[in-house]
């Protein structure tokens, strides 16, 4: 398997079906619809939707079934991005080596922008469920809407405790769902529209856990030594705003360490997937040795 390939068939597999929802069309909106295209197709490594096709294929192949879940959550993803990005919540002025949605537009614009984004992911959903109804459908739209409402918790989690001492319980619970609510419900989709059982959906969940973890403990490490030339955004913004991250509370020899336990306990929770789960466990290790 060339895990870098089949990685890059992924993305272009979903930013071929993100085209398809870009509004092109002359309107009074135009600007909108520009700035949502903007931040949309600015580039990122798809992972979510990625994972989410990549798990349903431990089970079945015709992952098709599984694009308008893919696409509504790399939307509610990119939403999520432009507000985090915001001058009231990180303020920064770079991503993907290019300026943030509120530099390039207006802060007016990014804003809903974002919210247009929400929404859309949602739009698309609901004319699957006119069209294709099912209860697997239904249970994936829920886990959607579920990691959306904790994504927006641990945000605020974040916000709230900048610059003020944080207990391990509550740094864990605002990277569990800042970070981890999108990621978790990635798989759990791909499992649940595959018609995983519940045994399945038990060991994957745990899975997702533990990279979704690993994630963001990455990004806390690449938020201090990272080469801002490769990541497209500054280094050392955590710091610089007194954000409680992996580093700053355990240094970074003990946050690699942990960094290292998440991915190995996630990729002895694949082993029982034999080589069905190659291109996962390959995943699982590219989020522990990425640059960006």
């Amino acid at each position: 398997m060339d895990f870098k390939k089949e990685l890059n068939e992924y993305s272009e597999i979903i930013n071929k079906e993100l085209t398809k929802y870009l509004r092109k069309d002359e309107c009074f909106e135009h600007k909108l619809n520009e700035s949502v295209e903007y931040s949309l197709m600015a580039g990122g490594k798809r992972l979510r939707p990625t994972l989410m096709l990549a798990t349903y294929r431990l089970f079945k192949n015709d992952f098709e079934k599984c694009f308008p879940f893919a696409v509504s959550m790399e939307m509610v993803h990119n939403f999520s991005l432009i507000h985090d990005d915001l001058p009231g919540i990180d303020n920064d002025d770079f991503r993907h080596g290019k300026q943030t949605n509120h530099k390039k537009f207006n802060e007016a614009t990014a804003i809903l922008a974002g919210d247009s984004l929400l929404n859309y992911a949602y739009l698309i959903i609901s004319e699957e469920l006119r069209y294709n109804i099912s209860i697997n459908k239904i249970e994936a739209f829920q886990e959607l809407a579920h990691a959306v409402d904790r994504m927006i918790i641990g945000e605020y989690v974040d916000t709230e405790y900048e610059g003020k001492k944080v207990l391990i319980d509550q740094l864990e619970y605002m990277h569990k769902n800042k970070t981890g609510a999108l990621i978790k419900a990635s798989v759990r989709i791909g499992a649940i529209l595959a018609d995983a059982s519940d045994e399945e959906l038990k060991n994957l969940t745990l899975y997702a856990e533990k990279i979704g973890l690993a994630f963001q403990i990455k990004d806390d490490i690449l938020s201090e030594i990272g080469d801002e030339r490769v990541l497209g955004k500054p280094v050392g913004n955590d710091k610089k705003r007194g954000k409680c991250t992996y580093v700053s509370k355990y240094g970074l020899e003990k946050a690699e360490e942990e960094l290292d336990k998440n991915i190995k306990e996630a990729l002895k929770i694949l082993e029982k997937y034999s080589n069905k789960a190659d291109f996962l466990k390959e995943l699982t290790l590219y989020i522990e040795n990425r640059n960006k």
